[in-house]
């Protein structure tokens, strides 16, 4: 089995169009979404959802208002301003904690001398398994202010693993998230290979740099492509000869194409349909397929 993540040093750069095409082209892949803060893959896949999952990441404070004395010490001891207090005329002070406040550090908890504050994990998000047109895709959807978004991909991929081994498929093709931060860290570690979409500017040229230096830190092969290349050819002449200085594989270029656009509002992938770009696609996935970490 192998592990294709596609990644971005930024979110726009046409990573998720160029991972459905991706989808489309290969042989039974097996899907998954890790850009868990603002998952979109579906929006051009139309899965159909299998089952359901509830993920829980981190842990807030609760305090039992039964057993509160009112003495205040969670209030003093919470650095976020997560505990309020209701401090009405003549009667008892009420502490609660705010859930969107509370960071899960359980100071409160280890302070609190009555023992009247639960620590339950937080409800963060939901996980699914569904079915599409081109093979089983695992897609994860973050709560409202939630965190850990590392853990729900780390749970979006091993699903996907699975699915892959128990199906015989061979290839998993990721989504990643843009950046570089602990959720795309969490999609390329032990991946196969990494492709890298950029497009040819100032910005996305410092962005490509952050990206390959984060997938040669673990150790994951990088390939490069340039989306829009031809808005600014010179530029991405530089950006293929800093790729390759930095040991990448430049696997291909998309030009600048409306049909992208239209693809996308009828909820199909670029290669299934009449865009020009989509030729530009299929040799991308053709070099790919050719890399030493993929065939």
């Amino acid at each position: 089995m192998r592990e294709l993540v596609v990644i971005s040093g930024k979110g726009g750069t046409g990573k998720t169009s160029l991972t459905a095409s991706l989808a489309v082209l290969a042989d039974r892949p097996v899907l998954a979404d890790c850009d868990v803060d603002a998952a979109d893959l579906h929006l051009v896949l139309e899965p159909r959802q299998r089952n359901r999952h509830d993920f829980y990441g981190g842990r807030e404070a609760v305090i039992r208002q039964d057993d509160c004395n009112g003495c205040g010490t969670c209030l003093a001891v919470c650095r976020f301003d997560a505990v309020l207090v209701d401090r009405p005329p003549g009667g008892r002070d009420t502490y609660t904690v705010d859930p969107v406040a509370c960071e899960g550090c359980g100071v409160c908890v280890h302070f609190c001398p009555e023992i009247a504050i639960d620590f339950p994990e937080r409800l963060a998000g939901e996980w699914m398994v569904s079915d599409t047109r081109c093979g089983p895709m695992v897609h994860a959807r973050l709560g409202i202010a939630s965190e850990n978004s590392g853990k729900l991909v780390s749970t979006v991929r091993r699903e996907a693993r699975r699915i892959a081994e128990d199906e015989g498929r061979r290839l998993v093709i990721v989504d990643g998230p843009p950046g570089i931060g602990c959720p795309v860290i969490a999609s390329v570690t032990g991946a196969s290979l990494v492709l890298a979409v950029t497009e040819p500017t100032v910005s996305g040229e410092h962005d490509l740099e952050r990206v390959l230096s984060l997938a040669r830190h673990f150790g994951v092969p990088a390939a490069v492509c340039v989306n829009k290349w031809d808005l600014n050819p010179e530029m991405t002449d530089r950006i293929e000869g800093r790729a390759r200085a930095a040991g990448a594989r430049v696997t291909g270029r998309v030009r600048y194409d409306r049909g992208v656009t239209a693809a996308q509002i009828q909820a199909k992938a670029v290669v299934e349909t009449g865009a020009a770009c989509g030729e530009d696609i299929r040799s991308i996935w053709a070099d790919l397929r050719r890399h030493p970490a993929i065939s």
